[in-house]
């Protein structure tokens, strides 16, 4: 467990380099759809690929309260620079730390963590995106000798595939069963026969974080595979990981919400109109004013539902509420952003216009804000 006084020196270390170091890149990144080695070098040697595994297994084991404090800080730049170790830490680490065997946890969370080892989450499919539960990639027992399973399917907008060195891979285990159940996890790693990931993704904005096509066909993968020992589990394995990735793409949010209230503060006082700055303009104020309440209640949210999740008292309905407010807030507040800079705020180049683009994504993955709508809902009316 790190301590207090250990995290405040963590965060302090992070804003200055993120500060220093990665927001003078983000125009090339933004450009390149590229990270730069050295960024990725930086972050291995500060242990981000493994600030949200458990410390047995070489992470840093922080508690999902440090864990959104400083995801909040990475929020302040390029999401991409998060994305580079978002799926160790979070959806796809997570599912090795929800439900792997000890086994399973020894021989690959030391290397998640190092950096070593980039693990992928594949669970979106063509046709089941935000019903994953209907699903049909299949794992079925491998006649051969050797017995295991024999993996087939195409999974879609898979994060850091390009990059991975292993997936997570959802897939049918009994194909008679219904919707959510019948559905296992196994380990499949990229350098298999029958894997293959197409070409990167052309997205609106998050440039640098990739996603791709990620194909299996007949990949033969042995018994211990299979992540735990309960092949139906897999459905709800994902359910929790992704729950804790909602709180974590919350925090994101409040985190690029502060930039963009940031960059628009500035530009206020430094732009004038009419001979005065904008800054003193009703209007402008009045937008600030509205992003800084929302951006306070988004990071009061967050903070709120990660205590509850440490706490084991709400980990399904809190990091729901609190990914669909922030996403949806931070949606706002970037459109409030581009608007008090004009004109200018249209223009490449421009980190309000950046950002602007990179936030949409926010309200799509790990459930849309209507899929959050309706867990909510179903929580509440147990």
């Amino acid at each position: 467990m790190v301590s207090t006084t250990e995290f405040d020196e963590l965060i302090e270390v992070l804003r200055d380099f993120i500060r220093r170091e990665v927001m003078p890149a983000e125009a090339g990144i933004d450009e390149s759809d590229e990270i730069p080695d050295r960024l990725i070098a930086q972050a291995k040697e500060m242990g981000l690929y493994g600030y949200a595994l458990p410390a047995e297994f070489g992470g840093l084991g922080l508690s999902v309260q440090q864990q959104v404090l400083v995801t909040m800080e990475l929020g302040y730049t390029s999401p991409a620079f998060r994305s580079l170790f978002g799926t160790n830490n979070g959806i796809a680490g997570q599912v090795l730390v929800l439900a792997g065997t000890w086994e399973q946890r020894k021989q690959w969370l030391p290397r998640l963590a190092s950096g070593e080892v980039v693990a992928s989450f594949a669970l979106t499919e063509p046709d089941a995106g935000s019903d994953p539960s209907r699903l049909v990639t299949s794992a079925v027992p491998d006649p051969g000798p050797d017995g295991g399973w024999v993996i087939d399917g195409l999974k879609r907008y898979i994060t850091n595939a390009p990059a991975a060195d292993i997936f997570m891979v959802f897939a049918r285990t009994d194909l008679a069963a219904p919707p959510g159940k019948g559905i296992g996890v196994f380990i499949v790693p990229a350098r298999l026969a029958g894997v293959s990931v197409a070409a990167r993704d052309h997205k609106m904005g998050q440039a640098g974080a990739w996603t791709a096509d990620v194909v299996f066909s007949g990949v033969r993968v042995p018994r211990d595979a299979l992540v735990g020992e309960a092949a139906a589990a897999g459905y709800s394995t994902a359910m929790r990981s992704l729950a804790h990735g909602r709180l974590i793409i919350a925090a994101l949010c409040a985190g690029v919400a502060a930039r963009l209230i940031d960059e628009s503060v500035t530009y206020a006082r430094e732009r004038s109109q009419g001979g005065h700055p904008i800054a003193d303009y009703q209007l402008v104020q009045a937008m600030l004013a509205d992003s800084q309440t929302e951006y306070m209640a988004a990071r009061a949210l967050v903070l709120d539902a990660a205590a509850r999740y440490d706490a084991g008292t709400d980990q399904r309905l809190a990091p729901s509420a609190a990914k669909y407010f922030a996403s949806e807030a931070v949606g706002r507040i970037a459109d409030r952003a581009v608007q008090i800079h004009g004109g200018s705020g249209y223009m490449r180049g421009v980190p309000v216009e950046r950002l602007y683009r990179d936030v949409r994504l926010f309200r799509i993955y790990e459930g849309t804000s209507q899929i959050q709508q309706l867990v909510i809902a179903r929580e509440m009316l147990r």
